[in-house]
């Protein structure tokens, strides 16, 4: 009868160091995540600080605003500064020699010539006209002297937007203080009409009160304050309306020229000012 071989109870050495050595089995979760086994200490990113370079760009583009900011404040100030020292120095003028434009009258205005023909053979009308005008210059101040360039005359009548009928000058001269200037001109044109403007001054001539003129006159001029510096010249405008001119000559005088009425002109002055192209 065979013996039957009973296994000891005592592990071996081997299989007791292998018991003990081997790790536990691990979650699928920490095979998947190895990070998930390290300690929180070690998980944790460390402190990266900011560079340094961004810091320096932030500070000097505060500091450019800062200057820029400055320049303008101070730019501000000294202009409204300068501002309020021209209004004191010319309302200290204005007070002192309380300064006046200059007056312009038209003394009389003579129609020596104005005849309209219209061709038979076109539409388009003739106008030769010839005016001999006598205007005065008055300087109303104690204390200024007007230096004037030529000027330019231009006539024109008020019926129909102002129709160009006559041009001419005037030789340039002074005005004193508290003087007064007269001068005589030739306004003189030989020109061709379109069809509204004919008809527009036929119209009027055949009025009672006459042809409505309005003349105009364009130059610059310099101001003078005592023992002062001449001012730079300025541009000005002369407009002188009312003007009635009745052109049929009376009977027995055909050679006379025809007096317009002046008794309800009036002649104002307008500054001139020239900016680039532009004329206000």
């Amino acid at each position: 009868m065979a013996d039957r071989v009973h296994p000891s109870s005592k592990p071996t050495a081997t299989a007791a160091a292998a018991t003990t050595t081997a790790p536990p089995p691990q979650p699928q979760a920490a095979i998947n995540n190895p990070t998930a086994t390290k300690p929180a200490q070690l998980r944790q990113q460390p402190y990266r600080p900011q560079p340094q370079y961004r810091n320096r760009h932030n500070h000097r583009r505060r500091s450019n605003r800062n200057i820029c900011c400055c320049c303008c404040f101070w730019t501000i100030l000294l202009l409204l500064l300068l501002g309020l020292l021209a209004a004191i120095a010319a309302a200290a003028v204005y007070v002192l020699y309380h300064p006046n434009r200059p007056q312009f009258t038209v003394d009389s205005l003579r129609i020596t010539k104005l005849n309209l023909t219209t061709s038979p053979d076109t539409s388009s009308s003739h106008l030769t006209t010839l005016f001999n005008i006598t205007i005065s210059s008055e300087n109303p101040n104690n204390h200024l002297t007007f230096f004037y360039d030529a000027f330019t005359v231009t006539a024109s009548a008020t019926r129909g937007g102002d129709i160009q009928i006559g041009n001419g000058t005037i030789p340039a001269f002074i005005s004193d203080k508290k003087n007064e200037t007269s001068f005589r001109t030739i306004v003189a044109a030989s020109q061709d009409l379109d069809t509204d403007s004919t008809a527009a001054i036929r119209s009027d001539l055949k009025k009672r009160n006459g042809l409505g003129l309005k003349i105009q006159m364009d130059t610059n001029v310099k101001v003078k304050m005592e023992s002062l510096k001449s001012s730079k010249k300025v541009g000005i405008r002369v407009t002188c309306e009312g003007i009635k001119g009745v052109v049929a000559p009376p009977k027995g005088k055909k050679s006379s020229p025809v007096i317009a009425s002046v008794s309800g002109a009036k002649c104002k002055v307008d500054l001139r000012i020239k900016i680039w192209k532009f004329t206000f």
